[in-house]
């Protein structure tokens, strides 16, 4: 049976196709496709839907069930369940979770919230913390602070792994951020260490997040943010314990999306039965 996710983010939107007759885990993701959500985040969501079918090879009519979630969920006119983020990415993270010790919390760094969820012994979601109400803290705080530094985001990311000391941003804002920058340039701070203290802002925030949870356990890293390995290596010191990054990381959420949606479905099969 074929299945799918599409988890309209903020920033990007991302689908995965489930083909749950394959013959192992590694061989059952079919597809997956992602595009900027841009202003109409609906009819984003649509045209990767029809991408990541596209390149599986296969029609809507061959999807026995499509989930949403994310940002967006409940802005398109298809799916037939919509799915909390939390839920979804717990889902995709029990689904292919990390070699080694169970995962009990889980980081996703998108690029409007945060969202640290600890997991029980048995993957249920025990609790979470979110970060919502400002962007620092998110991938958009970076890529702000990389248009004020006037680099692009991959070479902000490059310039903070080149650091080798350790100073503080104080701003909590966003906005104030911006102009702590100015400051420190004005004092001739060197641009990869204000990157890299840009990185540890938010690595200690994940922190204080993971605390209110409960760290224990393995830490799994999703979202975009796991592709930038500055965080990672900031975020792998503020804990001071290894942090796994997932397998495509970005398409996690989706992939529970469309778990799902496989569940639903099932659920609803046992229903017919008499």
């Amino acid at each position: 049976m074929i299945f799918a996710g599409v988890d309209i983010g903020s920033t990007t939107t991302k689908a995965v196709i489930l083909d749950r007759d394959a013959g192992s885990e590694g061989e059952a993701v079919r597809g997956s496709a992602l595009r900027l959500s841009g202003n109409l985040p609906d009819r984003t969501a649509k045209r990767v839907y029809l991408d990541v079918l596209e390149k599986a090879g296969l029609g809507a009519d061959d999807v026995a069930a499509v989930a949403t979630t994310g940002y967006g969920r409940r802005l398109v006119d298809f799916g037939d369940l919509v799915l909390t983020e939390i839920k979804a990415c717990a889902a995709g993270v029990r689904f292919a979770p990390p070699p080694g010790e169970a995962v009990h919390t889980i980081i996703d760094v998108g690029g409007q919230d945060t969202k640290v969820i600890a997991l029980s012994d048995e993957g249920d979601i025990e609790d979470f913390s979110m970060n919502d109400k400002c962007a620092a803290g998110t991938g958009r705080f970076l890529e702000m602070l990389a248009a004020k530094l006037e680099l692009s985001y991959e070479e902000f990311v490059a310039a903070a792994l080149k650091s080798k000391t350790m100073i503080q941003m104080n701003a909590t804002c966003a906005v104030f951020a911006e102009s702590e920058v100015v400051g420190l340039l004005a004092r001739n701070v060197k641009v990869p260490d204000i990157a890299a203290a840009a990185h540890n802002a938010i690595a200690g925030r994940i922190a204080s997040m993971t605390r209110r949870v409960g760290q224990r356990g393995a830490f799994c890293f999703v979202g975009g943010g796991a592709r930038n390995a500055a965080l990672v290596r900031a975020v792998t010191e503020s804990l001071n314990k290894p942090v796994h990054v997932a397998e495509n990381a970005q398409f996690v959420v989706a992939l529970g999306a469309a778990l799902g949606a496989q569940r639903r479905y099932e659920h609803l099969k046992e229903k017919e039965i008499p």
